[in-house]
């Protein structure tokens, strides 16, 4: 079974809290629509947004899914846990296609969708990214964790 060295179990943790913290800047914007909004930050944001969670999920799904999926004689539902956070992954993927289109067009103060319809959109973001970081550090990562300890032992 593959098994993760500290520093990959240790970027896992910083990835969780940077997609937390990409949640608080989102919901910082949804919370100040319309008449409070800083343009420049909307830019920022949507410019951030893909490749970061392309970087992220491109490292749980060459790093944290492989290791996992060797629980798999354990835990056999693992490999449809797995499959459908791959899922999770692409909706995403879809979804800040249009945060991002959003962000851009009011921060080029040309927005596409009304204040109310880009606060939903926004809190419907990010809440599902911060249920899908919830989910892994509850039962992911201790496993996550638990396969680097192994790893550890072996070398003792």
């Amino acid at each position: 079974m593959p098994r993760p060295d500290p520093a990959t179990v240790h970027q896992v943790a910083l990835d969780h809290q940077a997609l937390l913290l990409l949640c608080d800047l989102l919901e910082s914007v949804a919370d100040r629509l319309p008449h409070d909004l800083d343009r420049a930050e909307c830019l920022i944001l949507g410019r951030a947004l893909a490749p970061m969670l392309h970087r992220i999920r491109q490292h749980e799904e060459q790093v944290l899914f492989p290791a996992l999926l060797g629980w798999g004689a354990v835990l056999p539902d693992i490999v449809e846990t797995i499959d459908r956070l791959r899922l999770e992954h692409q909706v995403d993927g879809c979804y800040a296609e249009d945060v991002e289109d959003m962000l851009r067009s009011y921060g080029e103060s040309r927005p596409n969708l009304a204040p109310d319809a880009a606060g939903f959109m926004l809190r419907g973001f990010f809440e599902s990214l911060r249920r899908h970081v919830a989910f892994e550090r509850q039962l992911l990562v201790p496993l996550f964790e638990l396969t680097a300890e192994g790893r550890r032992g072996e070398r003792s």
